[in-house]
């Protein structure tokens, strides 16, 4: 069985991963060329990232 501290840990450290996945993913929007977005359909276009939502406990 896990303890509740353990538990913290692994959902602290979950919630950091997640954290660092939208960070990089928002990079690398931001340095894509402008070029590239107005020439892009909108079926092209990629969906947001919620940064607000977190993990499920």
């Amino acid at each position: 069985m896990i303890s509740n501290s353990e538990m913290i840990r692994i959902r602290r450290q979950m919630q950091r991963r997640i954290r660092d996945v939208v960070a990089e993913r928002r990079r690398a929007r931001q340095l894509e060329p402008a070029a590239a977005d107005s020439s892009a359909d909108a079926a092209d276009a990629r969906p947001t990232t919620n940064s607000s939502v977190s993990a499920p406990a």
